[in-house]
């Protein structure tokens, strides 16, 4: 007859073994394993009864199911020898010769707490830890995982594996947030970990819209341009990031306010926080056309800050009308136009004779009234721009002929009342496909135009940065309203966007992609016996190389 065996090692441990008596002698079948806690003994025991419960063995079918008991690990005394069985003789027992079976084991609680625990890291890696409030830390990865709620951010904290904080508890972190400077800790972080890990001489700037489920303006939230054509309360939201994407600063400001008057204000906070030098080649910013304005140039200019703008396309037949005066309209995929802009167009001043064939090298003590323009064309942007242009011209002749009602579409004149294609807008469309500018104030010999191109080509980082904040990280619509809850939800959508643009920049994959592998990886906590053990899960070869991606860089 063979039993399941317990008996206690040399190291303290509890060994389980399966045994039998052979003509009255004692012989080992198997050695199961060993026990250092209840959970582990509740197991071994489990999966020994196992080995002996099979069909080769005729077992009498009574119809009874038998009672599970704890078993307690045994208590060497000076009595009891290693031999001895796990219970006492006074211990309760079953029929002669059987031992008490341990209880089922049950899952009590699943959760992902790989992804909690590898997403703490990187928040820890880039020195966030130095705000040092752990419901901070874990609003921050609830919103990289699941962006919810304040109600609902407790689920998400205990699908991860984490005991959340009470809903007030959060609630007063927002206060804390913005009452004990967060913002300052994460930004300054944020810069010391770009400036070790590349280089702060250039930045990427941008703005964008985030509205408000509110029906009333205040003094913060109001109604203004939105990129989303809504009608919504809204505030303007400017963004700074290193070349790679990693937020640098961030700032809000009232919804009605122009976007070109955000970029000095965000760069001069920048400045200030992290006392960084003013002057000719200390820091160049980058922004699209929507930044350029006469009054933004001159402002950065004098800040003694280097800057690379997009330009409209409009402005083409002035900066170009030396070109256009010696060679027509004739462009050759890739061709550069190193020339000059008017600083101010409403002058009416060009330092840019088109007498001369030559385009002019840009000088900034000489030509005081101009800025360096560079002009690039592209034969894959000439045919996007002419299908773009040809839709638009079908449109305005179709509400010329009345054949749609809408709004004055572009191309399309209003004279005495009455509409008409707007034939010489269209030919100067046309004229210009294929052609983008872009303004500086940096000399040519400090950088060529290649280079200023290659930089400015650069936004789509900080564009692809907002596109995480609004979809991934979903930073709208808010229902905060009181101006310190506002700014403590974009200091955590800050964070969260550094922590996210970090994880993929170890691995190189989408923030989106990682949460998705990585999610289904769920530790397991078991009770048995009396007694609960946490149980990691197996990772995969090709989850376990997203993991050492990242890990190996936060070593």
């Amino acid at each position: 007859m063979a039993w399941v065996r317990r008996v206690r090692t040399a190291s303290g441990a509890t060994a389980v073994q399966i045994a039998e008596s052979v003509q009255g002698r004692r012989r080992i079948v198997a050695h199961i394993g060993s026990a250092h806690t209840e959970a582990e003994l509740g197991l071994l025991v489990e999966q020994a009864h196992g080995l002996l419960d099979n069909a080769a063995q005729e077992v009498l079918d009574l119809g009874v199911e038998p009672t599970p008991r704890q078993t307690p690990l045994l208590t060497p005394t000076a009595e009891v020898g290693p031999e001895v069985g796990l219970f006492a003789a006074s211990a309760p027992t079953g029929r002669a010769g059987e031992s008490p079976r341990a209880g089922a084991p049950q899952v009590v609680a699943t959760g992902s707490r790989v992804l909690f625990d590898v997403f703490a890291g990187v928040f820890d890696s880039l020195g966030f830890d130095a705000v040092g409030d752990d419901t901070f830390r874990d609003l921050v990865i609830a919103r990289i995982v699941e962006p919810t709620s304040i109600l609902d951010t407790g689920r998400v904290l205990t699908d991860l594996g984490v005991a959340p904080a009470s809903e007030k508890t959060m609630r007063r972190t927002l206060v804390r947030c913005a009452g004990r400077g967060y913002r300052d800790t994460i930004a300054t972080a944020c810069f010391d970990h770009a400036r070790s890990s590349g280089d702060v001489s250039l930045c990427l700037y941008d703005v964008t819209t985030l509205y408000f489920e509110a029906e009333k303006e205040d003094d913060l939230r109001k109604v203004g341009f939105s990129k989303e054509r809504r009608v919504d309360p809204q505030i303007v939201v400017g963004l700074l990031v290193d070349r790679r994407g990693f937020p640098l600063e961030i700032g809000c400001f009232e919804g009605n306010k122009a976007e070109t008057a955000t970029i000095l204000p965000i760069i001069e906070a920048f400045q200030a926080r992290h006392e960084l030098p003013a002057g000719p080649g200390r820091m160049v910013v980058v922004a699209d056309a929507g930044m350029l304005s006469a009054g933004n140039l001159r402002e950065l200019d004098e800040a003694g800050l280097r800057f690379i703008v997009g330009s409209r396309v409009t402005k083409a037949p002035v900066d170009l009308e030396s070109h256009f005066h010696w060679h027509g309209d004739a462009f050759v995929d890739g061709q550069v136009i190193d020339t000059l802009t008017p600083r101010d167009r409403r002058n009416g001043r060009s330092e840019n004779s088109s007498k001369v064939k030559a385009e002019p090298v840009w000088d900034p003590e000489h030509h005081t009234g101009s800025w360096r323009a560079v002009w690039a064309f592209s034969t894959k942007r000439a045919v996007r721009d002419r299908k773009t242009l040809t839709l638009q011209e079908n449109r305005a002749r179709e509400v010329v002929a009345g054949e749609k009602s809408a709004r004055t579409p572009r191309f399309v004149k209003t004279t005495n009342g009455s509409r008409a294609l707007d034939e010489a807008s269209l030919a100067r469309a046309y004229r210009l496909v294929g052609l983008k500018g872009y303004v500086t104030n940096i000399p040519a010999a400090t950088a060529g135009a290649g280079e200023i191109i290659a930089d400015y080509h650069d936004l789509w980082q900080v564009e692809q940065s907002f596109r995480m904040s609004k979809t991934d990280l979903r930073a709208r619509p808010m229902f905060h309203h009181q101006r310190g809850s506002i700014e403590a939800h974009l200091t955590i959508v800050f964070t969260a966007l550094a922590v996210a643009r970090e994880v993929q920049n170890r691995t190189g994959l989408a923030i989106r992609n990682v949460v998705r592998q990585l999610r289904p990886l769920r530790s397991a906590t078991i009770a048995i016996n009396g007694a609960q053990q946490t149980f990691p899960p197996a990772v995969p070869t090709d989850k376990q190389a997203v993991l050492d991606a990242i890990r190996q860089h936060a070593d």
